[in-house]
């Protein structure tokens, strides 16, 4: 038997056959396509998501040579916050979905704040009001789309994210739910009381009729529709993207500390318990099962291998993302050039929707290899800002950093990560931890794995990094960046 996950990203949905042992047996990817309407709007469109998603899963059974009467279950991770809503008759959205880093709802935030709601949201959340989560997306559809609101007080609309929208797709519109994660980051949840809560709802003016049911990370979702793959499959597990990763990583101890580098960048720590923070990072869900909450501390970077994308697309410095490797190591360091990818604003610690990109440093002998090395180094210091608040909220500094997602495969990029945070990095055998995470959650929810513990045993590092560099240079390097920051702000 094996499990299939689906891994619904920012800028690509893929799917995954995994063994009990958490091995890859097939798999299949497509891109699909951005739309950026206006300066800061970025949107998908859903149908074409769920298209994808499903002649991906019959791809990757074709390839692993797996038969659906062969899976045990299904796992869902998703690009988290980004917003659908679809009319419940017809399955069809009413418009495009507006993505987590679409900035077109920056006033609306800016009014609640300055009429002094954060501190509410932030006490009942764990968020900040900020474009980024999925209410003011959701509050800007119902009053934007004609006759959307009237529809959606009629209890005629559903709205979710990803994971919520591929579910509807696979059941045939039979159940329409999401897991405590996913609804941990639409500014609309209690996640003290794991409640949808009427006060938020209030405040955005959501109407309840549109919101899905919550349910454990692990258990059952339902079953598809036999006509999709072949025959009815259970899904058993889903999870937004990063804490499908904090799962793949079996960080399950408090003080764990994993990082993805895809698109963006996510930290998560493991507290255990709910933690405020202090320096402005997020609480949130890192995953509920039996009923039972495990809560995290997380930084968002916006931009990671967003930065490499537009450096290959938008500059033409590059033809593929792999060359950044070389050029790194032929340049050595970025020679006090420093990269601020801040071209949708900038996310934790600082938190401002407004602030542009910039390329600061550039002398007559900077060249391509010295850009590139700098959007790379972007990236380690965006991790250390995170990295810092952290430490500073928990009293403790971790001492290790599992990571995975593309990015990490590059050699450079992992070493250069633990000279710049100071710390050591470890690298696991399976870098696509979020699909691992997501596998790992229908597994308990199907029975396969009896507990975390078991979940565990399976992880594996497959390289760890030292750091290097010395302790002034380090820190002279960081002083340059956070000047640099301060510069776009």
């Amino acid at each position: 038997m094996y499990i299939l996950a689906i891994d619904q990203g920012t800028t690509s949905s893929r799917a995954i056959v995994f063994d009990r042992d958490g091995t890859a047996v097939g798999q299949a990817q497509k891109e699909f396509k951005q739309h950026f309407p206006q300066d800061g709007w970025v949107e998908h469109d859903a149908q074409e998501i769920w298209n994808d998603v499903l002649a991906l899963c019959r791809q990757a059974l074709r390839n692993a040579a797996v038969e659906a009467a062969q899976l045990a279950a299904i796992g869902i991770t998703n690009q988290r916050e980004t917003t659908v809503l679809w009319d419940r008759a017809t399955g069809e959205p009413v418009a495009p979905a507006i993505v987590w880093q679409d900035r077109r709802t920056a006033a609306l935030c800016q009014q609640l704040k300055d009429q002094g709601h954060e501190d509410t949201v932030r006490e009942r959340t764990g968020l900040l009001l900020d474009p980024y989560f999925s209410a003011t997306k959701l509050a800007w559809l119902l009053d934007t789309v004609e006759g959307a609101r009237a529809r959606a007080e009629a209890g005629d609309l559903a709205f979710g994210t990803i994971d919520c929208w591929l579910l509807w797709k696979l059941t045939r519109g039979k159940v329409h739910a999401t897991d405590a994660t996913n609804a941990s980051r639409t500014l609309l949840f209690n996640i003290h009381e794991q409640r949808w809560d009427d006060t938020l709802l209030s405040l955005f003016n959501i109407p309840a009729a549109l919101l899905p049911e919550v349910r454990d990370s692990a258990g059952d979702f339902g079953v598809t529709a036999p006509e999709l793959l072949g025959a009815p499959v259970m899904v058993a597990g889903i999870a937004g993207d990063q804490q499908a990763a904090l799962v793949g990583q079996a960080c399950f101890q408090p003080g764990m500390v994993k990082s993805t580098y895809g698109t963006g960048c996510f930290m998560i720590m493991n507290t255990g318990a709910a933690v405020t923070s202090e320096n402005r990072l997020l609480t949130t869900v890192g995953y509920r099962l039996g009923g039972e909450t495990t809560y995290a501390l997380e930084g968002s970077i916006f931009v990671a291998g967003a930065a490499i994308q537009w450096l290959r697309d938008g500059l033409n410095l590059i033809s593929h993302a792999s060359e950044t490797e070389a050029l790194a190591r032929r340049a050595g360091s970025s020679r006090g050039v420093y990269l601020v990818p801040a071209f949708t604003g900038l996310g934790a610690p600082w938190w401002d929707p407004h602030a542009r990109g910039a390329l600061l440093g550039l002398t007559r002998d900077t060249g391509i290899a010295e850009v590139v090395t700098a959007g790379l180094e972007a990236v380690c210091y965006q991790s250390r800002d995170l990295l810092e608040a952290m430490a500073a909220d928990c009293r403790r500094r971790p001492t290790t950093l599992r990571v995975d997602g593309g990015m990490v495969v590059n050699n450079w990029l992992s070493q250069t990560l633990a000279d710049v945070l100071g710390i050591q990095v470890d690298r696991p055998d399976v870098t696509e931890t979020t699909a691992l995470g997501a596998a790992y959650l229908a597994g308990l929810g199907c029975g396969w794995y009896s507990d975390l513990a078991h979940v565990g045993d399976h992880w594996r590092c497959e390289r760890s990094f030292l750091p290097s560099l010395e302790e002034k240079e380090r820190e002279r390097r960081y002083q340059g960046w956070q000047a640099a920051v301060r510069r776009v702000m």
